[in-house]
Order: structure tokens, then C-alpha cells, then sequence
């Protein structure tokens, strides 16, 4: 793979009725701690428009390698469990793409 292709992730988890914010508050504390995972480069958090209760999140990351070792991350695995009772279901599986290139990703 080419060093200038870096793995992509984006999803959305859909909190219980009311519960939007509270989800939002555990995944952005999530960002501010992949500042320190390896290969990160882009964590960020959103809210749908229509919908207070679906978070959706975009990362970038060098490899898929660098973001399934997030996971070891000090205090993720703890995120995960507060973030998982408050789910409205299971969380779907999220688009995953290889970047090839564009503004900001260099």
C-alpha cells in the first residue's frame, strides 16, 4: 500500500430516545483521546440535522491497523461500555474507504 493512502471510517450510532447528547459527550471524549492513538488524524463528532439522537463520526487514520489498535487506547474499552447501554440497537457497521487524495489530508 502506498504510504500516501490512509484508511478512512465513517459512521453513525443511534442513542435511545434523548439520549443523543449524552452519546455525543462519550465519543467526543473519545476524540480528545485519539490525539495520542498512533496514526490519527481526524476524530470528529457530529450530530444529524434532523435527529438529536444520531451521532455520526468520521475518522482518518494512516491504516485500519492504527484505528482497530485505538482500541488499547488508556480508558476506550471504559468509553465503550458507558457508550453501549445507551445505543438504540446494535451499531451498524460503518463506510470504509482507502483516501487517494484531497484537500487537508496530506
Amino acid at each position: 500500500m502506498d504510504n500516501s493512502i490512509k484508511y478512512a471510517l465513517h459512521g453513525k450510532l443511534i442513542a435511545q430516545e434523548g439520549k443523543g447528547n449524552e452519546l455525543a459527550k462519550i465519543l467526543l471524549y473519545a476524540a480528545s483521546l485519539m490525539k495520542s492513538a498512533k496514526g490519527c488524524h481526524l476524530y470528529i463528532v457530529g450530530v444529524g440535522n434532523n435527529n438529536p439522537d444520531e451521532i455520526w463520526i468520521t475518522e482518518i487514520w494512516d491504516t485500519k491497523e492504527d484505528h482497530d489498535n485505538s482500541l488499547n487506547v488508556a480508558g476506550v474499552r471504559e468509553l465503550i461500555g458507558k457508550a453501549l447501554p445507551i445505543l438504540n440497537g446494535r451499531p451498524e457497521k460503518g463506510q470504509e474507504w482507502n483516501i487517494l487524495g484531497g484537500t487537508g489530508i496530506d
